[in-house]
């Protein structure tokens, strides 16, 4: 123990392995082996950005129907029933009177305007408290958050085979998010 360095000496190109049963591995596969320059983080981080990738396109898709659904609903509140205007006297009908002079269908289809008008104003106001809730923007805004996590990023680009030497930069991250976290909470519970 101790008498062999742990490093490999860098003049020798050649792996040699003793075992009992001989095993031969083809001088393509060995070259193909050595001169991959894949490590275990470059394959993190294509898995990582092909993960978002699909994130992303799940998230457009679901946004993409719900706005077409939102249409679909709009349109459904502006558009008269057909089935309550069958219930009205047709104005071709010679011994009813005209619908137009009437007071009471003047009124319904005003009723109907403010009910639509009114579902939008709904509508917009919930949109403002979305919003206003809008955690996501509080997090890009916060200049610790953003210090501490430019740190992480740095350190861990720049240690790339060791990441556990940027210690400190997690906590500093983590305390920083905890830190907002809390700021959240405090909101919710007010």
């Amino acid at each position: 123990m101790g008498q062999n360095s742990s490093k490999p000496s860098s003049s020798s190109t050649e792996h040699i392995f003793t075992n009992d049963t001989p095993v031969s591995f083809s001088p393509d596969l060995v070259s193909a082996l050595q001169g991959s320059p894949e490590t275990d983080s470059t394959r993190a981080k294509d898995l990582e950005l092909h993960i978002q990738r699909r994130v992303q396109s799940e998230l457009s898709r679901l946004e993409s129907e719900t706005s077409k659904r939102f249409s679909e609903l709009k349109e459904s509140i502006s558009v008269p029933n057909p089935t309550s205007n069958s219930s009205q006297p047709s104005p071709a009908a010679p011994d009813q009177p005209s619908a137009k002079g009437d007071p009471e269908t003047k009124a319904s289809a005003e009723s109907k305007d403010l009910s639509s008008q009114s579902v939008e104003k709904e509508i917009d106001s919930l949109k403002e408290k979305l919003k206003r809730r809008r955690v996501k923007d509080d997090v890009v805004k916060d200049k610790g958050v953003e210090k501490a996590k430019g740190e992480l990023v740095e350190c861990l680009r720049l240690k790339d085979r060791r990441p556990l030497d940027c210690w400190k930069e997690v906590d500093a991250f983590k305390e920083e998010v905890g830190r907002l976290e809390r700021g959240f909470l405090r909101k919710v519970w007010e």
